[in-house]
């Protein structure tokens, strides 16, 4: 079994992935600036992005003033502050590419609608990027799977967009809902990737860190 974790990440898809994994975490989420330098590859993004996630959550972790919930004696709380702040945290971060282009989050209806149009009978990556930091070694990584679409009418896309309202999805989609189950043709690659966590890849690294 693997010691707990610190996941900088809010997705619950993530957190269901390591739950199912049995792999015990923590959440810490602090404010993280995504942007990246212009003319990155697209392959590179979300490692990039993932480690800076990363770098935050040991930051804020390592600031004397950060504060942390315990309920105890303050000999235990300063053990469980030297505990938490030797563990490993482990950040990730997703995106779909439709060629070299990087489709993020629709702003909203009209641009989810837009984009699973633009994916309809087509295929994209989905490229996830990994970095798990223990003090300052680090293992990263992307994992790379490829999703192709069935045609799709604007019809079946208005109904999924309105009754799934996929605004917090890079690509405007999840694979685990309806759109993935009658609309995907085929997958190359780890299915649970193109959830947000390639998770059997991410247990290896964990261990060898």
């Amino acid at each position: 079994m693997l010691e707990p974790i610190i996941l900088a990440s809010q997705s619950p898809r993530r957190r269901q992935l390591l739950e199912w994994a049995e792999v015990a975490f923590d959440v810490v989420v602090p404010s993280t600036d995504e942007s990246y330098p212009s003319g990155m590859a697209a392959s590179e993004v979300p490692v990039f992005i993932a480690r800076q996630k990363a770098l935050a959550v040991q930051s804020f972790l390592t600031s004397s003033s950060t504060p942390l919930p315990f309920d105890g004696l303050a000999t235990e709380r300063s053990a469980f502050l030297a505990g938490i702040r030797k563990r490993i945290v482990m950040a990730a971060d997703t995106v779909v590419v439709l060629g070299e282009e990087i489709i993020g989050k629709p702003r909203d209806r009209d641009d989810a609608i837009a984009i699973l149009m633009r994916l309809s009978g087509q295929e994209h990556r989905v490229i996830t990027g990994v970095c798990c930091r223990r003090g300052d070694r680090e293992l990263s990584f992307s994992d790379t799977t490829r999703v192709l679409f069935h045609p799709l009418t604007e019809a079946q896309i208005a109904f999924y967009v309105d009754k799934y309202r996929p605004y917090d999805k890079a690509g405007a989609y999840a694979i685990q809902e309806w759109i993935g189950v009658v609309g995907i043709k085929s997958v190359d690659g780890d299915f649970y990737n193109v959830m947000g966590l390639p998770v059997s890849r991410v247990v290896r690294t964990l261990s060898a860190l």
